[in-house]
């Protein structure tokens, strides 16, 4: 062959061809092999350990790793002013952070030296809190002692004062009738509610959460928001009266919840601006909101021609406030659905046509957000001005596409497909897994499944199993996804379960003594694969003393925890145990083998808890337990450890998210 010019070509070009062609060809080979070596991986990551655990396998010989060790420390209560002390909400820290959209009230965690070592004590007179279903109605004034709410809202009937107990009425701004009627009218406008289709709701500015509770009953499960501010105590009156809820506020940053979550959002009089800075707080609820899903307004200005004289304003202000928000949220593709007396319903389309229309007219706002926009991004994220166009998969995920509550709860949702190794097979496999483990739980645990527990956190869930095995049970779960670990909340919410993203090093959005039950699945095995596997320098991104005071803070007196953990961790699970005043007792897991034993101990100040932790073991692949029981008198400590087959390796006990501790 000759080149145009008439030369013969290089003999230097052709090897570098043939060169070229070599290395593309080792390359495609070397990734082949990858694939090979990560999806054998990946199918051996996807067994259970609870379905091998009972094998006897001959033991490979394994390095001896000790056990993690940290010095002796003893923790001091915190002054009587800490009582009601919110680490990432503290009003004492308000000064710091700008006034600009309320952003004071979003999530500010203080710097390491500013945290609090200390046990966050109760309030004097403090009472175990009133059991549902009758706490709905009532609770101890000594527990939630906040008379200015009481002063302020007794004549609406958010709540009065009766001796030393609040009492509920279910009143409410917008609802003088009661909240049963209020909500009896929504359905009239909603028929979908009262057949399952509408299965999770947020209400946003919530009051003493009256809405939510009412919801409930209708199997309707509801978050409550609400910020701390000087409505006081929002989120510790609706917690307390075991009705989900979390401290939050629309300003600056995303909600911590994934993108087409809700089946329905609902505002009642919640003084949110809608229709200032550009709508963006209403494109932060149609981020939320699944398509087909449904806003719900009343109080202004709504009815605005037969309320404006009791909102000082004018009839025309309110018309023009109202005229502007209707256009708005026509313009991020919802629309009018119902509206009766002070009532007005709008429903989020999934119509492609509607987000084409946007993208295709540049002028348009608020535009189409671009493909750069990560739609399940909520962990500290900025709120963005633009419209989230739903994608084919989360049209499929829309109301009215999903299965009706409760089926849809053992239905694989259609994203699950997003989450790496997710399919219809694995959530089948995790929820018996869990319900075997449940039942167990029950077992060592009576209270649970009684109403002596109500409010439950699931700390570190993956598609909520434990949540789903609970579902006929007395309690409600918030289930919490790491924002370091997989997105899984989506499938979560799609279930019709509820949850947020969190990250554990730093102080959840609660207010002290809120929760009955923490359950808590090798939190701190996955924390530590970030870091490879030196243990001998193993280091994590915050000191597990803050992750276990922060637990201590967030607990009820009476309450308990049930850690799921490696061995490797126990020795210093212990030591902070003891400085926060636990103590222990052992149990049997349910596979009842040789190494599982019993240890009984006590503790006896009000602000200890008391759980489940193994004694250590010498077998650096083995997994134990620690459930915690924080009670106001002697506490009981039950730990169960679980040894992994010999056959896993260390190595794969921390390299595998499937290889956990079993914990009764």
């Amino acid at each position: 062959r000759t080149m145009k010019n008439g030369k013969q070509p290089e003999k230097g070009s052709s090897r570098i061809l043939s060169l070229t062609v070599l290395f593309i060809a080792l390359c495609g080979f070397s990734f082949y092999l990858g694939g090979m070596f990560c999806s054998e991986r990946d199918k051996i990551e996807a067994k259970d350990v609870t379905s091998t655990s009972t094998k006897v396998v001959a033991s490979p010989k394994e390095p001896t790793v000790s056990p993690l060790q940290i010095k002796s420390v003893s923790f001091p209560e915190c002054g009587s002013e800490l009582q009601d002390y919110t680490p990432c909400t503290d009003p004492k820290r308000w000064k710091r952070y700008g006034v600009h959209r309320l952003s004071f009230l979003e999530r500010h965690c203080p710097p390491v030296h500013e945290k609090s070592e200390c046990l966050i004590p109760p309030p004097d007179g403090y009472k175990p809190p009133i059991r549902w279903p009758k706490s709905r109605d009532q609770c101890w004034y000594k527990n939630v002692p906040y008379d200015w709410i009481n002063k302020q809202k007794s004549n609406q009937h958010w709540l009065k004062k009766e001796g030393d107990k609040f009492h509920f009425p279910g009143g409410g701004t917008m609802f003088p009738r009661g909240v049963s009627h209020y909500v009896d009218q929504m359905q009239d406008l909603i028929p979908e509610m009262k057949d399952g289709t509408v299965r999770t709701a947020i209400d946003t500015g919530c009051g003493v959460a009256s809405w939510g509770g009412d919801l409930l009953d209708r199997g309707i499960l509801t978050i409550s928001l609400a910020p701390r501010d000087n409505h006081e105590a929002q989120v510790q009156f609706a917690l307390e009266r075991g009705i989900p809820a979390i401290l939050g506020i629309i300003s600056t940053q995303r909600l911590p919840f994934p993108s087409n979550s809700f089946d329905m959002a609902h505002c009642s009089r919640c003084l949110i601006p809608w229709t200032e800075f550009g709508g963006i707080y209403l494109l932060e609820v149609h981020r939320i909101v699944r398509p087909g899903g449904f806003w719900v307004l009343s109080g202004p200005p709504v009815n605005y021609k037969r309320r404006w004289r009791g909102w000082n304003t004018t009839m025309e202000d309110q018309k023009s406030d109202y005229d502007k928000l209707q256009s708005l949220l026509t313009s991020m593709c919802f629309k009018k659905y119902a509206q009766k007396d002070d009532i007005a319903v709008w429903q989020k389309l999934s119509d492609k046509s509607c987000y084409d229309k946007i993208a295709k007219n540049m002028e348009a706002y608020p535009p189409k957000c671009d493909d750069s926009i990560e739609p399940d991004s909520a962990w500290y994220t900025p709120l963005r001005p633009c419209v989230l166009a739903p994608t084919l998969k989360v049209k499929k995920s829309g109301l009215g596409s999903i299965p009706k509550w409760p089926e849809r709860l053992n239905v694989a949702p259609e994203r699950i497909s997003d989450v790496h190794g997710g399919s219809a097979s694995g959530l089948k496999h995790d929820d018996g897994k869990w319900k075997n483990r449940v039942k167990h739980y029950k077992k060592v645990l009576p209270a649970l499944g009684t109403d002596k527990i109500r409010n439950v956190l699931d700390m570190n869930t993956v598609y909520g199993g434990f949540a789903a095995a609970l579902v006929q049970d007395p309690v409600w779960v918030m289930n919490v996804v790491s924002s370091y670990s997989a997105n899984t909340l989506p499938v979560v919410f799609d279930r019709g379960l509820i949850g947020t993203y969190h990250d554990w090093c730093e102080a959840f959005s609660t207010y002290p003594r809120t929760y009955d039950l923490l359950h808590l699945d090798s939190l701190f095995t996955l924390e530590s694969q970030r870091y490879g596997f030196d243990f001998s320098s193993l280091r994590f991104r915050c000191e597990m003393k803050y992750v276990l005071l922060e637990m201590d803070r967030i607990l009820r007196p009476g309450g308990y925890v049930i850690m799921r953990e490696s061995s490797y961790f126990m020795d210093a699970l212990t030591t902070l145990g003891k400085g926060m005043r636990w103590s222990c007792r052992r149990e049997e897991t349910e596979y009842a083998v040789e190494s599982e034993k019993i240890l009984n101990s006590e503790g006896s100040h009000i602000s200890s808890a008391a759980g489940y932790i193994a004694s250590p073991a010498t077998d650096p692949s083995s997994t134990s337990g620690l459930c915690c029981l924080k009670t106001k008198a002697p506490s009981i400590l039950r730990v169960v450890p679980l040894l992994t087959p010999p056959s896993f390796s260390y190595k794969d006990v921390f390299n595998s998210a499937r290889l956990k501790l079993i914990c009764p």
